[in-house]
């Protein structure tokens, strides 16, 4: 039987599959973060996808942050890294609000749909190789379920490398590159990679705020 969002959605939030992140989320809860955040109801659970499956546009980062989309339950909500993405999808026309807040803040999508490769946070950000085999599979039916799908935006190598695996394609074969736009084969839609808008790439201007906004503008064509 297909699955629908709302389905697809309480399959990945009940998943148990990496004891260490089960365990890491129940270690997060009991320690939370102490310049505010401590009197939150962190999320601490696996965390879906964000935006209509019916959408053109799949953004993926590698996985939620432990204070960010860990403690909100949102992809990208509660970060830094969220305020450049929703500030860059708000300016093209992709969201109802330049500001990600929590999970029940109002924002709206419109024609973007944001995941993770990983659904849970781990520690030091830092997934291990079994964690990701765990959670591909959702990563690749989510994909399938998107019949309207033009672009996937990778953001950061290792989102890259996980969707290339995911794919079934050789690294060689398709290297990450910021800017770059990859066909795949027997894919209706295309492969656009971006450095990830991490504080760190930021604030060396590795990635410039103009830079990110530009890639989120290519995908309204």
């Amino acid at each position: 039987m297909a699955l629908n969002s709302k389905k697809f959605d309480e399959l990945i939030i009940e998943c148990q599959k990496c004891p260490r992140l089960v365990e890491y989320a129940s270690e997060t809860r009991l320690n939370k973060r102490k310049d505010g955040f401590e009197i939150d109801d962190y999320w601490c659970k696996p965390v879906p996808s964000f935006g209509n499956l019916e959408a053109h546009v799949l953004i993926i980062g590698l996985a939620p942050g432990r204070h960010g989309a860990g403690r909100t339950g949102r992809p990208f909500t509660g970060d830094y890294a969220g305020e450049v993405l929703y500030r860059a999808l708000h300016e093209s026309g992709f969201s109802s609000s330049k500001e990600a807040v929590s999970i029940d803040d109002g924002l709206e999508l419109d024609g973007v749909r944001i995941a993770n490769a990983v659904r849970c946070a781990p520690p030091q950000n830092k997934p291990l190789q079994e964690e990701i085999l765990n959670c591909r599979p959702y990563l690749i039916q989510e994909i399938e379920m998107m019949g309207n799908l033009k672009f996937v935006l990778a953001l950061g190598n290792l989102a890259h490398k996980q969707l290339i695996s995911s794919m079934k394609l050789r690294q060689t074969d398709f290297k990450f590159g910021h800017e770059t736009i990859h066909t795949l084969p027997d894919k209706d839609w295309k492969l656009m990679n971006s450095y990830h808008p991490s504080r760190y790439n930021i604030n060396t201007k590795r990635l410039t705020y103009q830079m990110f906004l530009e890639i989120i503008q290519k995908l309204t064509h």
